[in-house]
Order: C-alpha cells, then structure tokens, then sequence
C-alpha cells in the first residue's frame, strides 16, 4: 500500500514561507550559444541553479557553460523517419495500408456530393450540371491536390502531420511556446534539424523576433492551432456518421421497401462494429481493408467509364472553367448554397496531412496522383453523364448510375468503403490528441501502440467511445444527409483554413520563400476556403449548429488545460527554494539522510521545487541521496536514446542533489517499466559524473601551463562524451576563488576551482571512484518515488471567471486525468506522495 502522505498545505504565491528570491538569470543561460560563438565576457552565476546573493553570484568569468549544454553536445546522427530504410516489398505493403486508411475519407465521397449539391441547386437543364461537375473537378485538382498533396505534406515534423506537428515545428523556430520550460540544449537534440533562418533573409528574422517578443501573437497562434484541432476532433465524429449513413442509404435503391428508420438502425450497427475493431490498430486493419479499398477506386473507376460511354461523353467539357461562371450566372443564391455540398468532394484531404505518421510522404503522393484521382474524376464523370439523362434520380445518383446486375456487389464494396472511410479521421483524430498532450495542450490520456514498428500507429480507448457516443447521437437525431453534410463542411472547412495559416507561417519562417509565392499559396487557398466557409456557415442554423457547439466543447477544454498548466508551472517557478536555505540546511539538510534514492519528480527544468521543503518538514528522514526527475516533452518527433537525460549537480558535491531532465518527444513511447527507467537513469548519472571529473582533471592540467598575470585563463578543449574533442575558446571552468564566500562544486561546467595545482591525480581518482560507490549503495539500498503532487487553487479576491475556470474546470480535469507516473508502473510500496496547493 502506497505511503500516501496527503496534507494539503495551502501557499500563496505572493507571501513566501521561504527565503525570498531575485528575478531568474535567465539570459545567461538563454545566450550561451551567442557567447560561445562570440567569446563575450560576462558575469554569471557561480553556481548550477540560481543564487540569492548577488555578491555570491557577481563573480569576473567566462561566459557560462552549462552542464546541460556540455552533455548535450552528444549526438551521435541524425534521427531518421521510420520509412527511410524499407525494402520494396515493406513498400508496397504500406501503399495497400495507406489506401485503407488514408484514402477511406476522400474515396468515399462520390457517394453523397451530387446528391447534396443538387438537393441545393435542383437542376434545371445539363448546363447545370456540366457547372455543378466542373465545381467538383476543380476543388478536387485545387484542395486535395495542389494545396495537400503537392505543398502541406512536405510541412511535415519529421513525417508527423497535423496542426500540432506544424506548431511544433514553428516552436523549434521560435520560442512561441507559453509554457517558460526552454533549454538551450534542447536544440542540440538530433531530431531538432534546426534551421536557424539566414542572416540574408530579413523578413524572417524580423517574423521570429515579432512572433517570440509578442505574447499576444504567441496566444494568436496557440489559438488557431487548438481551434484547427478541436475542429479535426469534430471531423472524427461527423465523418462516421455521413459516410455510414450514406452508403447504407443506398438500400432505398435496391429495396424499395426500406424505410428511413431502418436505414437509422443499420447504420447505428455498422457505426458500433467500426469502432469496436478500432483497437487492433491501424497496420492490422490497414492490411485486411487496403484491398477492400482497392476494389472500391478500380469499381468506382469502371463504373464511371460504364456511364461515360453508356450515356453522355460530352460531361468532358466540365473541365474547362467557364462552365463554373455559367452556373453561378444561372443560378446565383443557389449555386453559392451548392458550395456546401461541392467541398464534400475534398473532404478527408486533411486526413492525408493528420494521418502523415502511419506512412511516408512519398506513399501518398503516388497513391494519390497515379490512383485515388484519376478514379475519383472517372467516378464523377460517370455520374454526370447518367445525369444528363436521368434528371429525376439526383438524389441517390451514385447508386442509381450503378449497372443493375453490379448493384449489391457494389453496395457491399461501398459500405465496406464507407466504415474505412469512417477510420481516416479517427486515426486522425488519436495523432492529434497524442500531439496535443505531450505539448501540454489536453488532459493526460491512456495511449495503447498498436505497432511495435511504426510508434505513431496508436488507440485511444476513451477518445474512441467517446468519439462512438457522439456519432451515435448525430445520426439518431439528424438523420437528413443535408444536415450532416453541412456539419461536415463546417469541420473540415475549420481544420483547412488553420492549416493555411500555420503552412503560411512555415513558408515564410522556416522554408524562406519568396514573398510572392507565398502571397499567391494565402490568396488562393484561403481565399477558397472563406468562400466555402461562407456558404456552410449560412446554413448552420438546420441542425449542424450541434458540430460548432461541440468543436468549442472541445477548444475550452483544450485552452483550459494549458491555461492552468502554465499558470501552475509559473507558480511554482516563483515558489522554487533558495540556494542559500540549502546551505543553513547543511549537507543533512536539517534531517536524517537514510540509505537510498529518492527520485522526486516535478515539472521544473531548473530551480530546486517548492514541494521539496514540503518532503523535508513533513518526514523524519530523507534518502542519502535525492536526484529532481522533470520529464520534459519537447517539440520534436522523437529523442534518441543517448540523448534521453540530462544532469547537473545541485548544491556542493557533498548534499548528493543531482537534478535529471528526462527529455521525450511527442511521438515517443513510455512504456519502459520501472526498473529499466532506473537502470538507463543511474547509467547516465555515472557517466555524468566521470565526465565532470575529466572535465575537472582538464582544467586543473590548464591552471599549470596558465599565466598568472592573465586576467582570464586561455582557451580550453572539452572531451564530450562520444570521446570527441571540441575546442571552446572561452574557460570551461571559472578561476575565481574567494574565501569569503563558501565553495560551490555544482555544475559540471560551473564549479570554482578550489583544488591547488598540486593536488594529485590519485586525489581525483579516488574522489570519483568514492562517489560512484556511494551511488551503488544507494541504489542497492532502493529506488523510491517521490511525487509532489502541485495543485492550484485561485485567491478569494480573484475575478469570478478565474475562480470558475480554476477551482472547478481545471479541478475537474485534472483530477480526471492520468498521472505521468502511471506509465513506469511503479509499485506502490515504492511510491510516497506530498500533495500541495498554491493560491494564484
């Protein structure tokens, strides 16, 4: 049974109970790069985390080398994507895979786009629907096409889509991130690929220093990317419900007995069976469906070329564009209302962006281009021509156009169609909301990988009969096709308009092209999608309001999570404890140090946490040596192995504090139990601390040849730790000593030399080899969890709004939440928990 110690104490921020405390040094740290290029003199602080004093922390150095840095400097290539090293044969697999998942949305369409169009702008004469069909082509070569296909895959993170992976793309570019966690060596992960904008390119410093010295454009950003997202969660709920019920209404066809409640019933059944096979994960249903989804384009294309030369070749026409200001002339109002069900056409393009990190690029771009288009024009191409003659039948024209004798094989292909079509945006949806967590943007959720290949194939069991819920609820209440098709519309047309923003964004950040370019991808584009975006929107008050409400559901869960993360991670960056009350402490720490370790995690990247004094006045012992665990998520894909943790000393070497930043990506998987975590943890710690002893013996070596009257001692190399030598140009470690202040040995590259020249090698090896005993025998004698458990509760003279949003909304979330630590599985006789309430 847990030691679960729970009292609550409640702190205000603003009233301190412990030392208090000058304004963070951030720039030092936050410039290192700049000073290590440029070999600037600065005065820095003396020790690893942030002094108090500033007579203490003032001292005459070198520019501040930071152990994080230092054992950053460790990178052993460049990650690379899942898909760089397949065989042919593995290729072709994953086009099969690709078209049961990717494509299932946007293949799927030819089922229900004329019907809503025509139910929208009835037809009067085959002008009208040479215009109607000239619409559809060309949203289809502009949307899916041009703007997906051949511009927003190529914004991928690393072979990561969506709106999360573009925002963290842009935050690897500038520190638009809101939550204050950013370490210089994070940019020295593999993965980052930074590309530093050129010094020739202007306009795209001028943008990375508007977007990182404006917190009004940060929240502007923050807030497209949450809408975007809210929007494609909306997409995993409406899809299901307009590709199922569609595709079973084509039984109104082929029975003439069926009734609309029974077309009601079935598609609750099929909608039931598609989520419950949900969790066999994308690779194992990508495989049994892909050659279902082949059968349905080669069907599609056939029967299209069937209609074609059965009935009205003159349907070719509709590819010249005049054909378009022919229809809006003739029919004005109506054929605006058409665009509503035109967009249905390109509907799940952004599915090939969000569903990006199940495949390679390459594989969708071919798939698209030499199959899923040419069938699709060939399918609305056939229905043209049979609507040339057949006027009566535009509102079931996809199973009318079908040849009698193909009628229930096609029927059968289409439903099978329609529930994969149904999982594009589902899968979508879970690689949305996993990028959303691990950047702190959605309440912590359990994430079952389905592959043990390919980590981005994931289920998320709660968001999938959550996602089943609402689906069953819109088909039971809105059952009109016209209705749900709008709905559609309004989340698709959400997710499009966030992208070209955020693609925008990358275009003129990071890819650096030229301003006309860019200009004509925003005109166009946006441009378009406004255009639809007015049209679905004035019919939003049938029914598809229900898709709007539940998209800002969605959003205000998403802002209030992150909202009360940051405010609670600045909360406790405020309350973090003073150097100096460590030292009055002793090396004890004013308590008894038992045998073992105590790994104490918090969300702090620096600083000593507030709910550590918590754990020292609440028990009568602490473990003889204590190392500040932070898992940290930054905006790559994924961290190397080697690359995983970083350490710094706190304190004197004698206090055995050590803090550890464990970095993941947000494709990354958790899921080593506890004693593998422990082991790689303690084996970085050890190499950790023979690379600060070396570091050590390399700067006394300097000292000997160093000449006394230099006011700062001469350039110095650094050995990382792959063994490569780099030559730093500035002192590595300072050459101050003052006897009046006490000695720090902190950082690995901020310690005050306080060792003679003459002090032995023998000195240092023992020294070493005495403390990785000591580290042994603390692990022998066990590894316990300390978790600090940070809650946060608004003042009483706090505005009424902020009460509501914090004591109860965020309450309820977090409450309702995973904990992080529930995916080490640690047990519970080595868990021992401190809860602690902030007043913000």
């Amino acid at each position: 049974m847990a030691d679960e110690i729970n009292r609550g104490t409640s702190v205000d921020s603003t009233e301190s109970r412990w030392v208090f405390q000058d304004d963070d040094d951030d720039s030092d740290l936050e410039n290192f790069d700049a000073d290590l290029r440029f070999g600037r003199q600065a005065a820095v602080v003396d020790s690893d985390e942030e002094e108090d004093n500033a007579e203490q922390r003032l001292i005459r150095t070198g520019p501040r080398i930071d152990s994080f840095d230092v054992e950053a400097l460790e990178v052993p290539g460049a990650h690379r994507s899942d898909y760089e090293d397949i065989s042919v044969g593995k290729k072709v697999v994953l086009a099969i895979q690709t078209l049961g998942v990717v494509f299932g949305d946007v293949g799927t369409s030819p089922l229900y786009t004329f019907s809503v169009m025509f139910r929208k702008a009835p037809i009067n004469g085959n002008e009208d629907i040479l215009g109607a069909l000239s619409l559809v082509l060309y949203t289809l070569i502009l949307i899916p096409l041009l703007k997906y296909v051949l511009v927003v895959l190529w914004a991928n993170d690393d072979g990561e889509g969506g709106t999360f992976a573009l925002y963290s793309l842009i935050c690897r570019h500038a520190k638009v991130s809101l939550l204050p966690n950013q370490l210089p060596s994070d940019a020295r992960i593999s993965s980052f690929r930074l590309k530093v904008p050129s010094p020739e390119l202007e306009r795209s410093l001028k943008i990375k220093e508007r977007l990182e010295n404006s917190l009004t454009l940060k929240k502007i950003l923050l807030i497209l990317v949450l809408t975007g997202t809210s929007m494609v969660i909306a997409n995993g709920v409406v899809t299901p419900a307009m590709s199922v019920l569609s595709s079973v209404g084509g039984l109104k066809v082929g029975v003439d007995a069926i009734e609309k409640d029974e077309v009601v019933m079935i598609s609750v059944a099929c909608l039931v069976i598609l989520f419950s096979v949900q969790k066999y994960g994308t690779s194992k249903v990508g495989l049994a469906v892909g050659p279902a989804l082949f059968l349905w384009f080669c069907s599609l294309a056939g029967i299209g070329v069937y209609n074609l030369v059965k009935y009205d070749n003159s349907v070719l026409r509709a590819f010249n564009p005049i054909h378009i200001y022919y229809f809006f002339k003739r029919n004005s109002t109506k054929a605006w209302y058409s665009l509503g069900g035109c967009l249905l056409s390109a509907t799940g393009s952004e599915a090939m962006f969000a569903d990006l990190c199940h495949f390679s690029v390459r594989s969708v771009q071919l798939s698209f281009v030499f199959l899923v288009l040419p069938c699709l024009l060939l399918g609305y191409l056939g229905q043209a021509a049979y609507l040339m003659e057949n006027h009566a039948d535009a509102g079931q024209v996809f199973f009318s156009s079908v040849p009698s004798g193909a009628f229930w094989p096609v029927f059968l292909i289409a439903n099978v169609a329609a529930l994969i079509a149904s999982r594009a945006m589902t899968t979508a949806t879970f690689s949305c909301i996993k990028q959303s967590t691990a950047l702190g943007c959605f309440p912590r959720l359990k994430i079952i990988h389905t592959s043990r290949k390919f980590m981005g194939q994931i289920y998320i069991p709660v968001i999938n009969w959550f996602l089943l819920g609402l689906s069953l609820v819109l088909v039971c209440t809105i059952s009109n096709i016209d209705e749900i098709g709008n709905a559609y519309g309004i989340a698709e047309l959400g997710v499009m308009m966030m992208t070209t923003i955020l693609v925008t964004l990358v275009m003129l950040l990071i890819w650096q092209l030229h301003i006309i370019i860019v200009l004509s991808f925003v005109v166009v584009f946006l441009g378009l999608e406004l255009t639809f975006f007015s049209s679905v929107l004035w019919s939003v008050t049938d029914g598809s309001w229900i898709i709007l409400v539940f998209a800002i559901i969605m959003f205000l869960i998403m802002y209030i999570w992150n909202y009360g993360s940051n405010l609670k991670y600045e909360t406790e960056v405020k309350r973090k404890l003073s150097t100096d009350l460590m030292r009055e402490l002793g090396c004890n720490l004013g308590t008894i140090r038992a045998p073992g370790i105590g790994l104490l995690y918090n969300e702090l990247v620096k600083g000593i946490p507030a709910i550590f004094g918590h754990f020292l006045t609440t028990l009568p012992a602490i473990h003889s040596m204590i190392i500040f665990v932070s898992i940290k998520y930054v905006p790559v894909p994924m961290v190397p192995q080697s690359e995983r943790f970083l350490f710094r000393r706190v304190c004197p070497k004698s206090y055995h504090i050590f803090r550890c930043i464990a970095r993941y990506g947000y494709k990354d998987v958790r899921k080593e139990n506890h004693q593998t975590f422990e082991q790689l943890l303690i084996e970085s710690l050890e190499k950790f601390i023979r690379r600060e002893a070396q570091e050590r013996s390399l700067e006394s070596d300097g000292d000997d040849d160093s000449d006394s009257d230099d006011e700062y001692p001469r350039s110095r190399v650094l050995i990382g730790p792959n063994g490569s030598v780099y030559s730093l140009g500035v002192p590595l470690l300072a050459d101050y000593k003052d006897t009046s202040n006490p000695v720090l040995e902190a950082s690995t590259s901020e310690v005050i030399s306080s060792v003679s020249p003459d002090s032995s090698v023998c000195d240092a090896e023992q020294s070493l080899e005495s403390e990785l005993s000591f580290i042994h025998k603390a692990k022998e004698s066990g590894v316990v969890y300390l978790l600090g458990h940070g809650d946060i509760r608004a003042r009483k003279d706090s505005w009424f709004i902020k009460k509501l949003v914090i004591n109860y909304f965020y309450a309820f979330l977090r409450k309702n939440c995973r904990r992080g630590i529930t995916t080490l599985s640690v047990p519970h006789s080595n868990l021992m928990q401190v809860s602690m309430t902030y007043m913000v």
